[in-house]
């Protein structure tokens, strides 16, 4: 790459994406656009096995089928597997290291809602990971973030869009038997009930 070149600058957004939810497309799509980045990649992140609540575990292929479909052909957005490829656990700062080094012609920044940012001092290597990778907060309902307190090279987003949605919420309806298709998008909705997800 010529030294004079920006290096693009991408948006690690990650999640279970379990299912992917319109509150997820939003807030990706609005990070693209509004928040300087030239890509937001939104990486599929492997399901805790244990993790209460998860009546039938819902595979890789499918997590990641629904989101091509969610995406589309939305040029902002791209999809990264790398955790699901990664030794567990998967700690964010390994996932961050290993994909600057496999993309070296790349910036990127965590993006991060302000309910984990809460705990983000007991997360693994945390200062590595603000003077690398330039955290970007977003908001998230009943966790207000004081920018001024935040450290340097730590962006918050105040005017993003606040999304109460949460795909535990989605899967419960699902399995009561609720019509979910304007939560996850239609295509994604077909892709549910073609495939019998999240039903008891």
């Amino acid at each position: 790459m010529d030294g004079n070149e920006r290096k693009r600058h991408i948006g690690f957004y990650g999640g279970s994406f379990n299912p992917v939810h319109t509150g997820h497309l939003i807030l990706a799509d609005y990070m693209a656009q509004f928040a300087g980045l030239d890509e937001v990649w939104l990486s599929v992140s492997p399901l805790n096995p244990l993790k209460a609540g998860e009546e039938r575990p819902v595979d890789d292929d499918d997590r990641l089928a629904m989101l091509r479909l969610a995406i589309g052909d939305n040029p902002l957005l791209k999809i990264s597997t790398i955790e699901l490829s990664m030794p567990l656990p998967t700690y964010t700062i390994n996932t961050l290291r290993e994909i600057s080094h496999l993309h070296p012609d790349a910036k990127f920044s965590l993006i991060i809602g302000s309910d984990n940012w809460k705990l983000f001092d007991r997360w693994k290597f945390p200062e590595e990971i603000i003077e690398r990778f330039s955290p970007i907060i977003y908001p998230r309902p009943g966790y207000e973030v004081d920018a001024r307190t935040l450290p340097q090279g730590v962006t918050l987003l105040e005017k993003a869009p606040l999304l109460d949605i949460s795909s535990t919420f989605i899967r419960q309806a699902i399995a009561s038997g609720h019509n979910m298709e304007y939560f996850v998008t239609s295509r994604v909705w077909n892709y549910i009930v073609k495939h019998s997800l999240y039903m008891k």
